[in-house]
């Protein structure tokens, strides 16, 4: 599975490739919103542009699905490195710094430091499902569970 490294929060976290970059964030209990965000965010359609995350210039373009039309207005006179993650799709492992309009102190030391140590690429498909088993207690065809003894059984050796 690619790797998201949080390099405000410090973690790294695997998601399924093609998964929403705010969905993995908000399901890992990352804050991708400052309180502004928090107040009156869209729900991840595009519009408030409250999830900005930032990309290291050294990123991949195949590392995420590229910019949508919806980015290219929103997020015009901002950085190219700048992404809402409600419309990103994660497609390798790649590191992003939350909420960059914050800034961070130490920004420049974190992001060389998280960009020096390698991320893991992980599997680049979705598991396939377990095969469906039958619902627990049910036998099919009216078969008797095993140490069950039918209605039957247990009446016509009674009384004789």
């Amino acid at each position: 599975m690619p790797v998201i490294r949080f390099v405000r929060e410090g973690r790294d976290v695997e998601c399924y490739p093609g998964e929403n970059l705010r969905e993995v964030a908000l399901r890992e209990g990352i804050e991708l919103y400052g309180w502004k965000g928090k107040l009156g965010n869209c729900g991840g359609c595009g519009q408030c542009i409250t999830c900005f995350v930032e990309l290291p210039e050294s990123t991949s373009p195949l590392a995420m699905t590229g910019r949508t039309a919806v980015e290219d207005q929103k997020l015009r006179g901002r950085p190219q490195n700048w992404r809402l993650a409600c419309q990103a799709l994660v497609q390798e492992s790649l590191l992003v710094l939350t909420r960059p309009q914050a800034g961070m102190a130490n920004k420049d030391a974190a992001m060389a430091t998280a960009l020096a140590q390698p991320l893991g690429a992980g599997p680049t498909e979705w598991p396939t499902p377990p095969a469906a088993e039958e619902p627990d207690g049910e036998e099919p065809d009216g078969a008797v569970a095993d140490g069950e003894e039918s209605d039957q059984t247990a009446t016509s050796g009674e009384g004789s």
